[in-house]
């Protein structure tokens, strides 16, 4: 039992002995597979690589190749421009060269011709200088004595020539720039020809039916009274049909009464309280109006960079009038005028056309001073920066100040010429408007007074007072004293009815 034992350990020893050794011998053999695989696929790499690397030594070369070509073409270009290049500088050097040729033998021949001439100067001042001998000799006085007896003769002989042909050239001068300045004044009257419109002093107000009328005038006249009084422009509600007749030499007034009217009409309500808030209304809406007009005025025209002022100047001048003529249309026409005649005298159009649409802005301002129009007109764009030409053409249209530009004579010829136009102006007018002006300021002129509105042609004066600092016996006083001066100081038809008006009013709100 114990042998058995032994021999299975042995056996066992053996074939664990035997185990080690096959498996030795078969690691070995995977080793070595292992390595001749290894070694296989390093062949296939390295033969991939080499195949590789030639193709990409093929690629580059070719692309060399192909560059080296590329810059071989360039260069035989390149050359066979130079070449052309070179035959064209050595043709123009040859021909330099032939040209430098014929000028050196041009030089020479003038080098030549040059000393002849020299030579022939000095045979000619010789002879020059015994021909002048031989003079003096004959003559018995000397060269210089000659020249003077000579240069006198000729000076008076070209005087006496001279003087006549300046009187001629004067007589022709003053005869051609006669026609010619007839010319570019008719040319510029016809060129510019306007129909002129006489402003008169009554509107008519058209209504629908002639019920509207007995509202107008209101209980007892209450209405139409407080119509007048607000806006100074009479009403004439008379037997004729739909209409109503507005009075007032002002225009701006008579504008605003119209505008009035015509809301109060439409609207239905009319009372005291209305009338005063329409007629405050339409004094803000035409003012608004005012600087529409001269806008539009400065944009037709083509004027630009007026000052804001002047511009609503402009536009006031739609509702003023000169002896009857618009005073926004006689300027428009008048620097229409200058613009057409300075541009036939080569004189600066836009400087002209300026002064122009300016020349009686002195016309338009409300306090309107004692100055002359056009003194305060110049004084008028100085203040707001205009060129000193249109300032001195604006003041010198009239004569006042002495014209120191080409502009103002333009514009003082071109005022006559609008002015002088058949029909243009009524000198009745005029003279109307400034008596009833006259009166307004006479009034105004006393202590108190507030508004003063001369109404039925100057047959009366309104005269509206401050409540406060007058009283109702000093409103006597002060219509009795307004009545003395227009009759110690004025001159009118008929008589003058001076009506002073002192209201009170108490206000108070419910909150």
């Amino acid at each position: 039992m114990l042998d058995f034992g032994l021999f299975a350990l042995v056996g066992l020893m053996l074939g664990a002995i035997a185990s080690y050794f096959l498996m030795q011998i078969a690691s070995k053999k995977n080793r070595e597979s292992a390595l001749r695989q290894a070694e296989m696929e390093g062949e296939v790499i390295k033969k991939e690589k080499i195949i590789e690397a030639k193709d990409k030594f093929i690629e580059l070369k070719e692309q060399f190749e192909e560059g080296v070509s590329h810059k071989e073409r360039a260069l035989e270009n390149l050359q066979k421009k130079l070449n052309v290049r070179e035959f064209s500088i050595n043709s123009r050097l040859k021909d330099i060269n032939v040209q430098k040729q014929r000028l050196d033998a041009r030089e020479d021949l003038f080098e030549r011709q040059n000393r002849f001439l020299k030579d022939k100067n000095a045979q000619l001042a010789d002879l020059h200088v015994k021909q002048v001998r031989a003079l003096e000799e004959i003559s018995k006085i000397s060269a210089e004595e000659a020249g003077e007896r000579l240069e006198d003769a000729m000076k008076a002989e070209i005087r006496s020539k001279s003087m006549s042909y300046e009187k001629e050239v004067v007589e022709e001068a003053r005869l051609s720039a006669k026609r010619q300045a007839k010319k570019i004044v008719l040319e510029t009257i016809q060129r510019i020809a306007a129909e002129e419109v006489i402003e008169n002093s009554v509107s008519v107000f058209n209504i629908q039916s002639d019920e509207i009328k007995g509202r107008i005038i209101g209980r007892e006249g209450r209405n139409i009274r407080a119509f007048e009084s607000l806006t100074g422009v009479e009403l004439i509600v008379d037997d004729t049909p739909e209409s109503i007749l507005l009075s007032c030499f002002d225009p701006v007034r008579r504008e605003i009464a119209r505008l009035s009217l015509d809301v109060l009409v439409k609207d239905g309500r009319i009372h005291p309280a209305r009338i005063e808030e329409v007629v405050a209304s339409m004094n803000s809406k035409i003012e608004d109006e005012i600087v529409e007009a001269g806008n539009r005025t400065v944009i037709d025209l083509g004027i630009h960079g007026l000052h804001p002022e002047l511009i609503r100047m402009v536009g006031r001048m739609k509702y003023r009038s000169s002896y009857g003529q618009n005073l926004l249309q006689h300027s428009r026409e008048v620097a229409n005028l200058c613009a057409t005649m300075s541009a036939e005298l080569g004189l600066n159009v836009k400087l002209a056309k300026r002064a122009g649409l300016l020349h009686d802005i002195g016309k338009v301002p409300d306090d309107e001073p004692e100055l002359p129009h056009a003194i305060l007109g110049m004084k008028l764009a100085e203040k707001y920066g205009e060129r000193a030409e249109v300032c001195n053409a604006i003041g010198a249209h009239h004569d006042e100040v002495e014209m120191n530009s080409l502009i103002s004579p333009v514009v003082q010829v071109c005022d006559s010429i609008s002015g002088a136009r058949p029909g243009a102006r009524r000198e009745v007018v005029e003279s109307y408007i400034r008596r009833l002006k006259d009166l307004e300021e006479l009034a105004l002129s006393h202590r108190g007074v507030v508004k003063a509105y001369a109404i039925q042609a100057g047959r009366e004066l309104r005269v509206m007072v401050e409540s406060e600092e007058v009283d109702d016996i000093q409103a006597g006083d002060i219509s009795l004293s307004i009545s003395q001066k227009i009759r110690d100081e004025m001159t009118y038809p008929g008589q003058v009815k001076v009506t002073v008006i002192r209201e009170t009013r108490a206000i108070n709100f419910a909150k």
